[in-house]
Parts: C-alpha cells; sequence; structure tokens
C-alpha cells in the first residue's frame, strides 16, 4: 500500500506550558484509503489458503488523511487484511489508526485468543506516547474487539476513555459524525449467506488437498485381487470417489449455505446431517448398490467426514464461541475416530468377502 512519513503533532504547542515539554516526535506511516492491485491480490490469497497466516503488519501507528492533535483515533490488528479494510472505510476522513501486535490474527479471532486485549492496549498506547500526541483522550475500539478489552483498566493505566465502535468498518463515519453514538443496526452482527459463502474456500481447499490422498487411497484399495493389483477394478472405486467429493461439499459449503436452517445448534450435528442426507440422497438418485458392508461405510464414514469439515467452520462464524468449540470437540473427536475405525473394519471385511477368503 502507498507510504509516507509524516510527524507526530505535540498535545501542547511549543509556547504553551500546559504540558512538559514533549518527547521528539517520531515519523509515522501514512497509508491510503486506496486499494492498490497487490492489495486485492493479497484478499484474494488470504480468502483460499493459509496465505493469511502470514498476512500482517508492523504494530504501532499509522495516519490516514492528514491528522492533528483533535483526530480520532481508531484500533485495529496488524493482520494486514483488518487493516486493509478499515483504511478503505475512512476514505475522506483525517484519522490516526493504532495497530496492536496480534501476531497476524484478526480483530474478532484475536479478542478470543487475548492477543487483541487490555495489556497490549495499554502497552501500545504508552509506546506511541499519545498524551503527547493528542488534545482529547478517547480511543474507538472495533465492537468485535470488545470481549479482549476492558475499558476500565484501559482508562486507569492511561488516561483514555474507550468508546467501542460499530461492527462494521463502513459504519465508522456515520457513527463519528453521530456523535460517537452506534445505532441499533450497527451494533448487530449480520453474517448472511453470501459473508459464509465468501469464507467457504479457507475449509474447502484443504479439504480437497485430503480428499486427493483418500482417492489415491480408493484407487489403490479397490485395485487389490487375489491376482494382485490393477486399475482395471478402479471403476469399483467410482461411488467412493463420488460420495467423498460431495462430502466434502456437504461439509464445506452446503452447510455453511444453509447453516441457520440445519436443526441443531452444534457444527458437528449440523455436518452430520447434511452429509446423511446428501449420502442418502446421491445413493438413491444415483441406483448405486453396493455390497452390505460398504453400504454401511457410505453411512457411516461420509457423513462423519461431512460433520468434521463443517466443524472446522466454526473458526469463521459468529455463530460459536471457543467454549461451545471445545464442547463439540470433546464429543465428536470419539465418534470421528469411532466411526473411521469402524469403516477400516468393515472395509477390510469386504475386501477378504471378495476375494473369497469368507
Amino acid at each position: 500500500m502507498p507510504v509516507e512519513r509524516v510527524k507526530k503533532v505535540p498535545c501542547c504547542g511549543p509556547e504553551s506550558s500546559c504540558c512538559p515539554p514533549p518527547k521528539a516526535p517520531r515519523n509515522v506511516t501514512k497509508v491510503s484509503p486506496e486499494w492498490t492491485l497487490s492489495d486485492y491480490i493479497g484478499e484474494i490469497r488470504c480468502r483460499l489458503g493459509s496465505f493469511r497466516m502470514v498476512y500482517k503488519v508492523s504494530p504501532g501507528l499509522y495516519a490516514i488523511g492528514e491528522p492533528d492533535s483533535k483526530s480520532d483515533v481508531l484500533v485495529s490488528a496488524n493482520y494486514k487484511l483488518s487493516l486493509d479494510i478499515l483504511r478503505k472505510e475512512l476514505k475522506g476522513l483525517n484519522a490516526w489508526i493504532l495497530v496492536l501486535d496480534t501476531k497476524g490474527i484478526n480483530v474478532w479471532c484475536a479478542a478470543g485468543k487475548g492477543t487483541f486485549g487490555t495489556n497490549e492496549l495499554v502497552k501500545r498506547i504508552q509506546e506511541e506516547r499519545l498524551e503527547e500526541l493528542l488534545l482529547h483522550r478517547r480511543i474507538i475500539v472495533p465492537q468485535l474487539g470488545g470481549p479482549g478489552v476492558k475499558a476500565h483498566e484501559v482508562r486507569k493505566e492511561t488516561g483514555f476513555r474507550v468508546s467501542y465502535g460499530p461492527v462494521e468498518a463502513k459504519d465508522i463515519p456515520a457513527y463519528i459524525k453521530a456523535g460517537y453514538k452506534a445505532t441499533p443496526e450497527m451494533r448487530r452482527v449480520a453474517f448472511g449467506a453470501i459473508d459464509r459463502v465468501v469464507l467457504t474456500p479457507m475449509e474447502l481447499i484443504p479439504a480437497a488437498k485430503w480428499y486427493l490422498v483418500f482417492t489415491i487411497l480408493m484407487l489403490a484399495f479397490f485395485g487389490l485381487s487375489a491376482k494382485g493389483f490393477s486399475f482395471d477394478n478402479a471403476p469399483e472405486a467410482y461411488p467412493f470417489l463420488a460420495l467423498g467429493i460431495l462430502s466434502v461439499l456437504s461439509g464445506g459449503l452446503f452447510t455453511p449455505v444453509l447453516l441457520p436452517y440445519i436443526p441443531g445448534s452444534a457444527f458437528a450435528i449440523k455436518g452430520w446431517i447434511t452429509g446423511l442426507v446428501v449420502t442418502i440422497a446421491t445413493l438413491l438418485i444415483g441406483g448405486i448398490s453396493l455390497p452390505t458392508p460398504l453400504f454401511i461405510v457410505s453411512l457411516v464414514f461420509f457423513p462423519l467426514a461431512s460433520s468434521y469439515i463443517a466443524l472446522q467452520f466454526t473458526g469463521s462464524t459468529t455463530f460459536t464461541s471457543i467454549s461451545g468449540v471445545k464442547k463439540e470437540l470433546k464429543y465428536a473427536l470419539p465418534i470421528y475416530i469411532a466411526g473411521g475405525a469402524a469403516s477400516i473394519a468393515l472395509l477390510a471385511v469386504n475386501k477378504i468377502m471378495e476375494v473369497g477368503i469368507l
């Protein structure tokens, strides 16, 4: 993003005696509200994979427009996409942006992990010497970062009063214009179908990689016979390969899109229900006839695979909490392990029957 250098403005002018002589001002990074091609490419890469884990900027103080000692200070995370979205919505405003060291994690997730928190905010206010820069003592924290910030402790340690801004960065200009008051709509977290679809590649792509491993294993398994290995038997694996890709779509796409409409509150259950429906529908509509052991495997393994993939989506949604995820994992993991073991055993039984040992 375009970078210039501007100097901090001390809270008291050189001729005033209201404050002690300020320390020498330091350079501050100036950012533009306009995105470059690199910014758009970075966003796409973050949506598609693990690039988001290394997409970060240096913590510290940034300036947008031409801020002065009366300008607002907005707090963000050092996950670059968080900063990019914020600065994009501040076009036309003169403001300071205080970026916390959240280890490259976005505001909402970092608040839950503790990196977007009271201690880091206090530390950053003090290190950037905001009391020398500003005539006011107000700092705006995003609402989704609220769980990690104790406003009374920040004020006690720094003298700065925390104001909790709106959920969406696009509402910040209206929030400031209204005298730092948020409407009920600004406080409401919207997580519609489009929002959920945008996040699905982050789960679909890792699942697709495991599907490739699954494909190789199934082709190898069905290729085995009493006479050895042959790719001539590969067509026998096709029903399982079809059910496999559908379980990926079921857990990684269908469940997130239909999230509010699927019965239950646990993601593991929602993903299992969707996977079971998709599996049964595929077997019936496709007229797929399988030996009893493989039929049972289909009804056990693929809905559980869908459930597991759907459970990964908890990290992208506002529908659950850390404690809720831990509770789901506590009950779901043993079932996944048991279901996987049972499926392997049934596959082995089917192969033994096939070669005539049983």
